[in-house]
């Protein structure tokens, strides 16, 4: 009876699972030709063409290069920021055992943050004013902080409530030190800071989504063989974990540096974007319960369609002003957040 009962809710959650899929590309495709006038087949039609190599239909061709080297990149970025930021939110909160805890909460944004603005502030018109060096500089202050993190929680010990509390104060640390280079940088030097602190899908092109798409998809496929690991430590104290034969530091360690590396790879690129990492996977938990086989999925496809959507409405909104999606997500993620809260109940978030 057991048995059969769990194999039923296996296939329900793997039908809810193909159903965000499916909603997922509906999304995007519907991202693709938004408010251009053209339908979803041009769409489809103008990529065809371009990865055939193939010229573009006469008379479309200002189209076809807005889908190709605009909108699809943006679309891409904007799934695999998703992606990356949700299941790193649900790797930290699992570990930990606090569903509160996010990339931006252990202090790896605005490790970010503070890395690019100091190229921003410090690098006037030399080379280290280039995207290359502040993307290189972001990704190196967030790699720095979790380095930190790991020092100090290692001396103490590596647990939970450990990592949570430098993780805190190091986020403070940083945005002190962020608020600071603002102070007295250049006015124009300040509007770039500000900006890339808000979190932007502007700066998106098939580069930046092929490194990206490594980085996700090998943390991915690294991640997906400790569902079972996080299933054991997110359901009791460590001496159960260990007496299973699972050694906790050992695992909130490599859990750690894959979720960091997966943040850092993704805001390096788009900006500091929080709050996804912090709902998507109590979206997920709502959705298909709490095996992380079936939450790993389910969190990375309602943090692209969360940021999908966000995005889109951040373009348009308040057209022609191109709202930042970090503050779009933030509209949309609070009252469905304060939802989630109110519906779950004696569950117990």
């Amino acid at each position: 009876m057991l048995i059969d009962d769990y194999r039923a809710i296996r296939r329900k959650n793997y039908r809810k699972i193909a159903l965000g899929f499916g909603t997922l590309l509906l999304l995007a495709m519907l991202c693709l030709t938004w408010n251009t006038g053209a339908t979803i087949f041009d769409g489809i039609k103008a990529l065809g063409q371009h990865f055939l190599g193939e010229a573009f239909t006469a008379g479309k061709e200002a189209f076809s290069k807005v889908i190709v080297y605009l909108r699809v990149p943006r679309i891409c970025m904007a799934i695999l920021a998703g992606v990356g930021l949700s299941v790193s939110g649900m790797m930290m909160q699992s570990v930990t055992r606090n569903y509160l805890v996010s990339p931006f909460t252990l202090g790896v944004s605005s490790a970010a943050a503070f890395g690019a603005s100091m190229c921003i502030v410090f690098g006037d018109a030399t080379i280290f004013f280039k995207d290359a060096w502040i993307i290189g500089s972001a990704f190196t202050a967030s790699m720095f902080s979790i380095f930190i993190v790991y020092l100090v929680t290692k001396k103490i010990g590596v647990t939970a409530n450990s990592i949570i509390l430098v993780g805190i104060a190091l986020n403070y640390f940083f945005a002190a030190l962020t608020a600071s280079l603002q102070f007295f940088a250049q006015e124009n030097k300040l509007a770039a800071v500000v900006q890339w602190t808000f979190g932007t899908f502007n700066r998106a092109n098939w580069h930046a989504v092929i490194i990206v798409g490594i980085v996700v998809l090998i943390c991915l496929a690294y991640s997906y063989h400790l569902t079972l690991k996080w299933n054991a430590i997110a359901s009791g104290d460590d001496e159960l974990v260990k007496s299973l034969g699972i050694d906790p530091f050992v695992l909130r360690r490599n859990t750690m540096l894959v979720a960091v590396l997966l943040t850092a790879s993704i805001i390096s690129f788009t900006g500091v974007i929080g709050f996804v990492g912090l709902i998507a996977p109590h979206m997920a938990r709502l959705l298909v319960g709490n095996d992380h086989r079936f939450v790993l999925p389910m969190s990375a496809l309602a943090g692209s369609a969360l940021l999908l959507c966000a995005d889109t409405l951040g373009k348009f909104v308040l057209y022609p002003v191109d709202v930042p999606v970090g503050v779009v997500v933030s509209f949309v993620g609070v009252p469905v957040f304060m939802n989630l809260i109110l519906h779950s109940g004696k569950r117990g978030m």
